[in-house]
Formats: structure tokens, sequence, C-alpha cells
């Protein structure tokens, strides 16, 4: 059998490299010896190729071509809960990852004025939070929609989160463990240091060789697969499988091998962003551990606080605006502090590739796919794949075809789902002051199958069973929060004699009050915590 020994990734940035963790733990490339050479003629490190001298199975070589004059976009600097899984699966200390990568904590998102146009109305906003409902022994959404919670916000009463992001607090004590919280959590983080990061964690303890060159061509097979990258500084490099995370340009997927781009402008219409980095007034400033997510006149504005800094940026349609006032927007939102900072124009190609994996080529990362950074869906999506490559990694030539037909279903699945959930945010608004809100309204732009869930809901609440694959992106809680938090109807009139526990829901409100002020009075202030982590670290798991 053809021996898969030889994996070659194009591409650095956060993709990349997750994308060679993930391949180094699982392959355990670390124990992929020099004396194991695979055929050609490499730069430093010698990674190379050729045959292995005894009939044993070799271990399979890792190497990562990234070019030093691209830097990481690293747009939307923000991440969902699946990232502490994968760092701690890769061996990452969080105390190291937070104090390298200026990282805080985020336990979800808070959108504002989503729902109706800008005003001034402060409780024009809801929390999309990371808890999941606490639903225990009864299930608490229908009894809130029957009224149970008087006037409590959805996610106040069935979660105890939403509370403390609104005050400010962080989501796990000092005497917590790495990794474990109080509240379930993701991060923010400085996307150029998340990249350096990962580079030192997979060549110094992952055995991932990495080589700085730029491709230069790319030479093809008898079969039309791909046989070897030719590179300025590292010659040519051939392996037995190629990872495109060359980013929007994909020199491999959809230069090299001309697999097509399916558009989903039609559906998401924010095709554009305009990034800039903001000092905070003061030293002392709170840092909130939720994205912010401000809907304007065509997009919205995301704000991130790191430890030092703010990231914020306007994710719009080119549509319906164009680059000049999407600035403006921009430095409106800012204030003052706006006029001496300097902004990234980022274009952005949204949708996905006609297909993921061909022939011998796997694309993870930009050069796969791309909606606008709602949520942290790229990196989620992009970490998904790498772990999926890793756990269904062919070991042979033969097995590649048939790994490849299932990795490119389930992926097309789930970019589908992410797709449908993106756009459940723009179609609930009831915003009609611009057209950008209006036609993102129209049942003609929106997926059918986000339409098909939509009639049922109206008449039934969401259950498991409207998420049946283990590869869905974004589960019932998830649209749970965004629905009602956007004040989605559903009519419970006629499921009422199905729920007559009134008594027990409406304790289990009250107790969710009582628990959020008990957990509120034990947790730290955010900028507290982080600073508390850099200086004494973390205790470890």
């Amino acid at each position: 059998m053809d021996e898969i020994r030889h994996v070659v990734i194009v591409g650095g940035g956060t993709a990349g490299w997750l994308t060679a963790c993930h391949l180094a733990k699982k392959l355990h490339a670390d124990s992929a010896g020099a004396g194991q050479v695979i055929s050609g003629r490499v730069s430093s490190g010698e990674v190379s190729s050729g045959e292995v001298s005894s009939g044993e199975a070799a271990p399979v070589k890792v190497t990562l071509v990234e070019s030093a004059q691209i830097p990481t976009i690293g747009v939307g600097e923000g991440t969902v809960p699946a990232i502490r899984q994968s760092l701690r699966s890769l061996g990452i200390s969080e105390t190291d990852f937070i104090r390298e990568c200026d990282a805080t904590f985020k336990q979800g998102i808070k959108f504002v004025n989503w729902l109706r146009p800008e005003a001034d109305d402060p409780a024009d906003f809801y929390h999309h939070v990371f808890d999941y409902p606490q639903m225990a022994d009864i299930d608490l959404t229908p009894y809130w929609l029957m009224g149970d919670a008087k006037n409590t916000s959805y996610v106040d009463a069935v979660s105890i989160q939403g509370r403390i992001c609104d005050l400010g607090l962080g989501p796990k004590t000092m005497t917590q463990p790495e990794y474990q919280g109080v509240s379930n959590y993701a991060y923010h983080l400085d996307a150029a240091s998340l990249a350096r990061f990962l580079t030192r964690h997979a060549t110094t303890r992952l055995g991932v060789r990495h080589l700085l060159a730029n491709v230069q061509a790319v030479k093809l097979d008898a079969q039309g697969g791909i046989d070897a990258i030719v590179t300025d500084s590292a010659g040519e490099l051939s392996a037995d499988l190629f990872v495109d995370c060359s980013g929007f340009a994909s020199l491999l997927l959809g230069k090299a091998l001309g697999v097509g781009f399916i558009d989903k402008g039609d559906i998401l219409f924010a095709d554009c962003a305009v990034a800039m980095q903001v000092p905070y007034a003061a030293a002392d400033s709170p840092i909130p551990s939720y994205t912010l997510a401000s809907a304007r006149e065509a997009g919205w504005i995301w704000d991130i606080g790191l430890s030092e800094r703010r990231g914020t940026g306007y994710v719009y349609s080119s549509r319906y605006t164009d680059g000049d006032r999407a600035e403006q927007v921009l430095r409106d939102y800012i204030g003052t502090a706006a006029q001496t900072l300097s902004c990234r124009h980022i274009p952005m190609q949204v949708g996905y590739r006609e297909t993921f994996w061909h022939k011998n080529c796997v694309a993870i990362g930009l050069s796969q796919g791309f909606v606008e950074p709602l949520e942290a869906t790229g990196i989620l999506v992009y970490d998904a794949a790498a772990r999926m490559l890793a756990e269904q990694f062919p070991t042979c030539r033969q097995a590649m075809p048939e790994i490849a037909r299932r990795f490119n279903r389930r992926i097309r699945y789930a970019w589908d789902r992410v797709i449908d959930f993106v756009k459940l945010h723009y179609y609930l608004s009831q915003r009609d002051d611009s057209e950008f809100w209006r036609d993102n309204r129209r049942s003609e732009y929106a997926p059918a199958s986000l339409l098909e869930n939509l009639a049922l809901w109206r008449y039934q609440p969401p259950s498991d069973y409207d998420f049946p694959s283990r590869f869905e992106i974004f589960n019932l809680p998830n649209y749970l929060y965004v629905l009602y938090g956007m004040d989605f109807f559903t009519g419970v009139e006629a499921l009422a004699p199905r729920y007559p526990e009134h008594t027990r829901a409406q304790q289990a409100f009250a107790r969710m009050r009582e628990l959020a002020g008990q957990v509120a009075a034990e947790l730290p202030l955010h900028r507290d915590l982080i600073a508390r982590v850099k200086k004494y670290g973390l205790q470890k798991v």
C-alpha cells in the first residue's frame, strides 16, 4: 500500500498552526526522526522524502511552510468554548496561553440594537451566553414562554451567566484549576500572538518542522493530484498529503486544483470589514468578559476587550454602503480616541469551496470557506475540521477517496448549518431603518432549511431532535438564546396541558435568581482575574 508518510501544510496563521498541532499530536510526529527520510530536497531540518529502509511502518512527518511576508488577518480575535478542549488536548497550559496571547475570558456575546434601530433605550440588548440553560429535571423554556418567569429575560431566567457578564465579573476564581470555571467560557486573544504561541508549541513540543518560504509553483502528478510544491528558499517539497491553509488565495485547492467557490453572498450580505485597535482610556479600564456586537445601518460593530487594548471593527456589506462610510461609522462609534488611529480595510469571500478535500489536498481555514466573523465561527469550523482530519487521517492513498468523501459531506453540512445560524440573527430583526435590514428580513434571502425550522418553532419550542447530527456547529442552546433574545414568538397555548408543573418551574426560576446573587459575590472582576492569572498562574489540572 502507498502509506501516508509526509504531510505538508501550506500557510500558517491560526488555521495552519492549529492544524499542524492536531496532526502532530495525533500522529506522534515528534517520533519521526531525521534518519527516516522521505523523497526530495529540503532546507534546514532536512525535511525530505524517499524510502524507509525497514519494512516497518514509519511515523508521519508534519511540515508547515509559510511566507514571512504574509501577515495573519486576525479579524475577530474571539473563540468559542470548544477551543478549551483543543488547547488542553494539545498539552497547552492555560496560564501560558493567557500570558503569551494577551488573552482574556469570553463568556458570550452581547447583541445591541439587533432587534430595533439605534435608540436611547439601554435595555435594547440580549446576551447569548456560553452556559447551557439550566433545566435540571424540568424544561424551563415552555414555562418561560407561558410567563412563569414574569418579566425576566430568557437568559436570566435559565442561566446565571448574563448577570455575571453585566456585573463585569470573570467566569472563575483563582482556586479553580486550568480550564475549569463557575461558568462556561472561551477567550478573546491577539491573533498574531496566538500564531507565534502555536508555532513554538508545535515545533518544540510536537515535532512539527517549520520552513519559511514562498510557494512559487505547484506540480501535479499524473492523476491530477499534487506531487510537490516549488518554493523560493526551501526548494521542491514532495509529500503524500497537502493541507491548504493559504487563506483566501487558496493556492493549492483553488488555484492549482481548480476547485470552485460557492458564493453565499445572496444569504449573508456582509462581505467587508474595517478594523481598528483601540488603547484603553485608562490602565484600570474594565474589560468586558463578552464580545459586544452592536448593529449598524449596513452591518455590525464588534468590540473585544483584551488586557492591553480593544479590538474593534465594522463588518458591513459593500452592496449597501462603501468603505469610506463604513470607516466613518466605526470612528463615530469609537469617539475622539479614533482620530489618531489607523485602520485596515479587509475584503472577504463569503461562502465555501465546492469540495474541501480533492485528490491529496485538504483545505482548512479561509481557503476552505468563510462567513462573517460572527461569534468566532471561523476558528470554530477550522478547529473542528483540523480535529476531524487528525482523527480520520488515512494510513494509505487507497483509503483516501472514501475518507475524503465523508470529510466533504460532513464539512459541507457544518458550513450550511453555520450559515443558517448566522442568518438567523438578521432574519429575526425588526429593524426597517435601512435597505440592508429590510432585505435581510425577506424570506427569499434566507435558506429554506432555516425557514422550515422557524415555521415549526412557531408552534412548539425547538428540541434536541431538531439537531440530530453530531456535526452540528450550533445546537439547541445557541438557538434558544437567539430566538428568545430576539422576541421570537412561539405559541404555547395548545401545549399548556403538557406542561402543568408551574409551581416547580416558578421555584426553579427563583432559585436561579438566588444562585446568580451567590455566585456573583464569589467571582472577581474580570480585569482583576486576568491580572492575578498573569502574576500567579492557575493551578494545573
